[in-house]
């Protein structure tokens, strides 16, 4: 009982009393509803389709993981309850926990978890490298399965735990059997909150509830591992496209969090009442340029050298962050602060001479260079100015394409060439821990048109070194690998880090128990 009912039972003559002379009544506490304004609105919801953050983060609602990593990055199990390794390193068996089940009441199943990873890995950098290794994947009986592997490798509970994009989130093998292309049409998982798709308005808004069948592991919440006890009953998703109206919003308490508040109005939000600043991702962020190898002229090696050298990593981070307390230059492609840290391949300054004597050398022919500029995420929108100032200086014939993010994403898919609906650049920002190694960081896959992501980077030298860094279990060889991959990146542009960054989020003081970690999670979270 509330204290405000106590006091008032008080008032009319003691709780004792009045229990006597009425019939027991039972009072429904409020729904708790936390109301968040996350960096873009959703519209893609299948996290194996999209690398986008919108995509996982809705992923992480709604579905569950076989592993996870806790705030020290080691992989702990999620949904197994307890595994074995054969001597030989190559047999591992892995047995689920008791009680899991989906949204729609089935028990969940080793038949789930065999075509959910088959999926996830078609798709995913990682997981298409762990594929590569594996001899067989097999339901023993309902509750566990195995991994049968060619050769020992050094990263399969790192790929099975992996926390960014792509996951490899367990779904009902019904929906894990839609083509790995094809957006699956139910939202249906085995996670903490429930979808609830009559309220869901793409773009607009989307809701969650409270998944009361959901099994918690009985362990305290650390990092992205342990319990995912939900402690609201409603988590709503709201779209406010102008972030100067949802920092207004969250200092008025009219919503609760708010997932990237500009940097510039970070000054605001640290002297606002009831609202603290939060860092939960504290390996923070990487922008990234990526070109479209498969169109003209970026099909050109030295044209994708003259794009490298045509541009300073900092007119980047000034205009997407501004203060350096919160940014770093790097030429880091497995991140700063990382085992696999390196300062090989670029300097991160611009070389305009050199970029004018490549851009001649691959024989630039006036084609159209069209750069995506999403429209609704702050931290993006002005990124592809500097970038397309910087190519109209060199003498590219450039264009901005404004749009909003969804249909970047919808766009970036399309092979075709810029005049047929393709497009030349995009920008895009990823967690660190997306990109902390050479397996994982899907910028460095070379596999092209055959396995690789949006803009197709085809580099056999790579793949041999992704393949050689995955047989490696000795950390001062993998560092040497790493070293060595980051280099032929550079010499080939598969991509283009636009800086490191830190993002706090901003909430009101009424939530407590945010747990730290890569993703923005909403378990463990209460609302005063």
């Amino acid at each position: 009982m509330s204290n405000v009912h106590r006091r008032h039972l008080l008032k009319m003559g003691g709780v004792g009393a009045l229990s006597l002379a009425m019939p027991r009544l039972s009072f429904a506490q409020p729904t708790k509803t936390l109301r968040a304004v996350m960096h873009a609105p959703l519209r893609v919801t299948d996290p194996v389709v999209s690398t986008a953050w919108t995509a996982r983060n809705h992923g992480y609602n709604i579905y569950d993981t076989l592993f996870s990593v806790n705030s020290k990055f080691e992989v702990k199990p999620q949904m197994v309850d307890t595994y074995e390794v054969s001597s030989d390193k190559l047999v591992y068996t892995f047995h689920l926990r008791s009680g899991l089940k989906f949204h729609d009441g089935a028990p969940v199943t080793s038949a789930d978890v065999i075509p959910s990873l088959q999926r996830w890995a078609k798709r995913d950098s990682m997981g298409q490298k762990l594929m590569e290794f594996v001899a067989e994947l097999k339901a023993v009986d309902d509750r566990t399965f195995r991994i049968t592997l060619k050769q020992p490798c050094g990263f399969l509970l790192q790929a099975l735990g992996k926390p960014n994009s792509n996951v490899p989130f367990i779904m009902p093998a019904r929906i894990a059997a839609t083509p790995a292309e094809q957006a699956v049409t139910e939202q249906i998982g085995s996670g903490p909150f429930r979808f609830v798709a009559s309220e869901f308005q793409p773009g607009t808004k989307a809701v969650y509830e409270r998944n009361a069948d959901y099994v918690s592991r009985d362990e305290p919440s650390d990092g992205m591992s342990g319990g995912r006890v939900v402690k609201i009953g409603r988590f709503e998703w709201i779209s406010m496209p102008d972030m100067g109206t949802a920092i207004n919003a969250i200092t008025n308490d009219e919503i609760d969090y708010v997932e990237v508040p500009p940097h510039d109005l970070i000054p605001s939000l640290q002297t606002a009442d009831g609202v603290v600043l939060f860092d939960y991702n504290e390996l923070g962020y990487v922008g990234t340029c990526r070109l479209n190898w498969l169109a003209p002229p970026f099909d050109k090696p030295e044209i994708r050298q003259a794009v490298l050298q045509a541009l300073n990593q900092k007119d980047w981070l000034d205009v997407q962050i501004g203060n350096p307390a919160y940014f770093k230059e790097t030429p880091a492609m497995f991140v700063a602060g990382t085992p696999y840290e390196s300062n090989s391949g670029w300097s991160t300054k611009a070389n305009t001479k050199l970029a004018k004597e490549l851009l001649k050398k691959g024989g630039y022919a006036n084609e159209p260079i069209v750069i995506l500029q999403p429209t609704d995420i702050p931290l993006l929108t002005p990124v592809t100015n500097v970038t397309a100032q910087a190519l109209r200086a060199l003498g590219m014939n450039v264009q901005l394409l404004a749009m909003d993010w969804g249909s970047v994403l919808a766009r970036r898919a399309k092979m075709e060439p810029p005049t047929q609906g393709g497009w030349s650049i995009f920008h895009s920002a990823w967690a660190g821990t997306d990109m902390m190694n050479p397996l994982g960081n899907a910028y460095v896959n070379g596999k092209g048109k055959n396995g690789g992501t949006f803009g197709w980077a085809d580099d056999a030298p790579i793949e041999k070194l992704r393949d050689d860094f995955a047989k490696s279990e000795s950390l001062p060889e993998q560092t040497a690998i790493a070293d060595t991959i980051q280099k032929r990146a550079y010499e080939v542009v598969t991509y283009i880090p636009t800086g490191q960054y830190k993002q706090p989020a901003a909430h009101r003081t009424s939530l407590k128990g945010l747990l730290k970690a890569p993703v923005p999670l909403f378990w463990n979270v209460d609302k005063a």
